[in-house]
């Protein structure tokens, strides 16, 4: 078992990316509480020391506690790491408001934009804790690959250096390297757009349209992705470093992908409420397609691949007649 040396900290979600997380956190010294919503499922955690439904057959370290009860995880914790989905994100917070450190530095892992609101995880926890300090992580880390001590790399972002260099010297091992920025809104942006792409790609492959297509959605969204980052006022190197192309690649070529799944199975046949019935797990593109379509109408920037999405999603359309659709656009320079 790992010796608890350093501050103690809290992980909201025991989803597959929060068990990872809190796995790293343990091996380096951290006692961790992983805070779920569902009792039954955190005691079974608890218990067996595995989280079957999003990491099977992954051994979690004994010094990891897992529960429902922020007052028995949450002691002396000055750093907490959010991965609840972004949809769920606001409700979830101002449920546990009186129970959670309202200073602490707080560390967002979800990929998103909320719902009607249009805003990014950050600035929901922003909202409900106004003391706390905020720091983005993301890049190309999916749980079932990093809680196996698999090499991987991503960014924690913040404007603040001194933060981001304080969450990277917490989280980094020897397989998981961590590099800072100070463009957390290009980290979120980037992170939260790569899914429709990654809904794009599979929609490709499910439709058997081959490898060409796929390089093609992904370079192609690369682009539309540094478009609408630029209009948000986000740095460009958000889009070409770990949280966009490296978190995009990933995304539309992985097995692990939740939304290359989903939209592999739409390019097979499958309507969307077949496949959001038939998974607990949250693929957080579908929901971020209705909101970055609704963003980038609010301020007039063309995403021609997240439009298609849409359509296919919410509008019914055949998928391949979005595919054709694409192809037949306008001929531009690139």
């Amino acid at each position: 078992m790992t010796e608890h040396t350093n501050p103690p900290i809290l992980v909201l979600g025991n989803g597959g990316w929060g068990t990872a997380l809190a796995m790293i956190l343990h091996s380096n010294g951290h006692a961790v509480g992983v805070w779920g919503h569902d009792a039954a499922y955190s005691e079974e955690i608890e218990d067996t020391r595995e989280n079957r439904k999003y990491l099977p057959g992954v051994r979690i370290p004994d010094g990891i506690r897992f529960g429902t009860e922020i007052s028995t995880l949450a002691t002396e914790v000055e750093t907490v790491f959010s991965v609840i989905p972004t949809q769920f994100l606001r409700t979830t917070l101002q449920g546990l408001q009186e129970q959670l450190p309202p200073r602490a530095l707080y560390v967002t892992c979800s990929k998103g934009f909320e719902r009607k609101t249009l805003e990014l995880p950050s600035r929901i926890i922003q909202s409900c804790l106004p003391a706390a300090e905020i720091a983005v992580l993301s890049g190309p880390s999916h749980a079932e690959e990093t809680s196996l001590g698999l090499p991987t790399t991503v960014v924690v972002a913040s404007h603040d250096d001194t933060l981001a260099a304080k969450i990277q010297q917490i989280i980094s091992t020897d397989t998981f390297r961590v590099y800072t920025s100070t463009d957390a809104r290009g980290a979120e942006v980037a992170g939260a757009s790569k899914n429709v792409i990654a809904l794009a790609a599979g929609i490709s492959d499910g439709l058997g349209f081959g490898d060409n297509a796929r390089a093609a959605l992904v370079c192609r969204g690369a682009s539309e992705i540094t478009r609408l980052g630029a209009a948000l006022d986000c740095e460009k190197e958000a889009f070409t470093g770990l949280s966009g192309i490296g978190d995009l690649v990933a995304t539309c070529t992985s097995t692990h992908s939740r939304n290359h799944k989903v939209g592999y199975r739409i390019g097979q046949g499958e309507t969307l409420d077949e496949i959001l019935s038939s998974s607990e797990k949250v693929a957080e593109g579908v929901e971020t397609t209705r909101s970055m379509h609704q963003l980038a109408e609010k301020i007039s920037v063309e995403l021609p691949i997240t439009t298609e999405v849409y359509r296919v999603l919410f509008e019914n359309k055949p998928p391949r007649q979005a595919v054709g659709d694409l192809m037949r656009r306008e001929l531009k320079r690139e």
